[in-house]
């Protein structure tokens, strides 16, 4: 059981949450704005409360803070290699669709790959197909034969949000892909 003060204390990120955007939208910042935006807050998350959300995702702060670093590094690459096509190639640049088969089965994670995939220039996802765990990637620049170029680097954004924000089980599964990649990789050499 719940009781008020802790159902409270869950809903007070998103009063606080709700009680800056009524500041930003009115865009001033008085006693009267700020009163009136903790009131609109409480009365929205009373009426329309959110249902609880249960998540095994456990946050790893040096491992989230590489892969911030990596989508940082990714969309001013990104952004460079589109601006060089659009240069060199102009509306002949090619592009292809690919299909990704994500390791993990976890909503969150399809999301954060989702989105992750989006951020930058280049590349989004169109569709997922969320029963076979697969996205389908819009790349552009795409050559004949870089489907598997697009996937490797799909998987391993996957790897690294998994690395950060991953369950135990899902660090697991990503750990063994990996030492199994590694094996499969020394026997072919």
């Amino acid at each position: 059981m719940t009781t008020p003060a802790r159902r409270a204390l869950r809903r007070l990120p998103l009063v606080l949450w709700l009680t800056v955007v009524w500041i930003l939208l009115w865009g001033t910042l008085d006693l009267g704005t700020l009163v009136f935006g903790l009131l609109v807050a409480l009365l929205v998350t009373t009426v329309f409360p959110l249902p609880p959300v249960t998540t095994h995702m456990v946050v790893r702060p040096l491992s989230m803070l590489r892969l911030v670093c990596y989508l940082a590094v990714d969309l001013v690459v990104s952004t460079v290699r589109v601006s060089w096509q659009a240069i060199r190639y102009g509306p002949r640049t090619s592009a292809g669709i690919v299909q990704v088969t994500l390791l993990t089965d976890s909503d969150h994670l399809t999301a954060m790959v989702a989105n992750a995939v989006s951020l930058a220039p280049g590349k989004f996802v169109m569709q997922i197909d969320r029963a076979h765990r697969i996205c389908y990637v819009y790349a552009l620049g795409m050559r004949a034969g870089g489907e598997d170029l697009v996937r490797r680097e799909v998987l391993a954004l996957e790897r690294r949000i998994v690395r950060a924000v991953g369950s135990a089980a899902e660090l697991e599964l990503v750990g063994r892909i990996e030492r199994s990649t590694e094996v499969e990789g020394k026997e072919d050499a």
